[in-house]
């Protein structure tokens, strides 16, 4: 079906830090080209970066733990990447009462994705479950030992019962996925990757202005990093005032992180390999079966010739909770075709929008002079869609996503 796109000309203080982790959906194929990129030397010759990596890391309960070997990783890889919402004493001073208030200790994971890895012909595809989303958790072991028994909860609030074991456990019974590598990042490890790659150049096709998170930004082209790139991340009230919205926003970011990552301005420069991979050793506390520098070398290789058209970002379908109208429930008929899709191994058609809630708009970009003034965005030109393999499983239309080769930008709202 025909997509809308958009010519666009190519030229504080924050309320929370709950979407921090949104930065690390990569992190394993960042990381991992990274180190093959560098052939593997950050990650053999430097025992202090391995060693502060795996200090803190988790097992996995009732996943499998693939035996590391020299070559691509066999079958298909998942990937689960939490953002846990912490107020770290270095970062705290940047997110007011969020970081003073009784709610100063609690530590949610506001950020989901489930990153999965296909079997040869390899592809990636990039699932965001929405933080608000209520759902049947299985259960768990809690970190002090204790077994939960699961039952029905918010999504984010698993971190705090079971830390990443039990965001695991409830992601693989919600996707009938198997899921054995993890990992989480605070926002503080957020600002300090954003700097190490030296900063991620986003779209906004319109003005941008959030009060809660200091945004007042104008149209066009603009490269955050730190703090800038945070307060894209979380902004929400910037692109509408929706949580899903803010998520496609999300979106844009991760896929123009993409493709700076493969770029030349990353890969043939050993300084910006060595910060990017000593800064995410660091600042991301992974599973047991992620500390193997092999196992990072092994995914690295399934992805590294991956083309962007085969990287999908989508969103999980959900419907409002009949309970409370601020909150989601799945829907599990719209999710059932992605989950055919990862299980036979198939490509993904798009059919839905780029985003969720008018967060995002595909562009075609216009090239002009860099030194000139940004022009206003013209009206959007319809433009065919790339035929789909005859194999592709077509999503329906309420689940909406991108591709890495898709041009994005957001939305933007100026009424903040």
């Amino acid at each position: 079906m025909a997509r809308r796109r958009r010519t666009v000309a190519r030229h504080a203080r924050l309320g929370s830090p709950s979407i921090a982790g949104q930065l690390l959906t990569l992190v394993a194929v960042a990381v991992a080209v990274v180190l093959v990129a560098a052939a593997g030397t950050v990650a053999y010759a430097t025992y202090d970066l391995a060693a502060s990596f795996t200090e803190d890391a988790v097992e996995l309960e009732d996943q499998p733990s693939p035996p590391p070997d020299i070559g691509a990783i066999e079958g298909g890889v998942n990937l689960l990447v939490t953002g846990i919402d912490e107020c770290e004493p270095e970062y705290a001073h940047f997110f007011g009462s969020r970081c003073t208030g009784k709610d100063a200790a609690s530590r949610l994971n506001d950020v989901n994705i489930l990153l999965h890895i296909s079997d040869t012909p390899r592809r990636v595809t990039v699932v965001s479950f929405p933080r608000d989303l209520i759902l049947q958790a299985p259960g768990c072991t809690r970190t002090d030992g204790s077994r939960w028994s699961g039952g029905t909860v918010q999504i984010n609030e698993l971190y705090s019962i079971g830390g990443l074991n039990c965001i695991a456990n409830t992601v693989a019974d919600l996707s009938d996925q198997e899921i054995p590598f993890a990992a989480t990042v605070t926002f503080g490890g957020v600002i300090e990757i954003t700097d190490a790659v030296g900063g991620v150049e986003v779209c906004l096709a319109r003005g941008m202005r959030d009060r809660e998170t200091g945004i007042d930004w104008p149209a066009g082209p603009r490269t955050v990093a730190g703090i800038e790139a945070l307060q894209f991340l979380r902004t929400r009230y910037g692109v509408g005032g929706s949580d899903l919205a803010r998520v496609s926003n999300q979106q844009q970011y991760m896929s123009r992180l993409a493709r700076k990552l493969v770029s030349d301005e990353v890969l043939s420069d050993p300084a910006t390999l060595y910060r990017l991979a000593a800064t995410g050793l660091r600042n991301v506390d992974p599973s047991t079966t992620l500390t193997n520098p092999l196992t990072l070398v092994q995914i690295a290789l399934a992805v590294k010739d991956v083309p962007f058209e085969e990287i999908v970002f989508v969103q999980y379908p959900t419907l409002t909770a009949p309970s409370d109208e601020d909150r989601l429930v799945p829907n599990y008929s719209a999710a059932a075709p992605l989950w055919q899709a990862l299980a036979e191994n198939r490509p993904i058609e798009l059919t839905g929008e780029v985003g969720a809630n008018n967060g995002v708009v595909e562009v075609t970009p216009e090239p002009t002079d860099p030194s000139a003034p940004p022009t206003e965005t013209a009206a959007p030109t319809p433009t065919a869609t790339p035929t789909a393999p005859s194999d592709a499983v077509a999503l329906p239309p309420s689940v909406t996503g991108s591709t890495a080769a898709q041009e994005t930008c957001s939305a933007g709202n100026l009424s903040q």
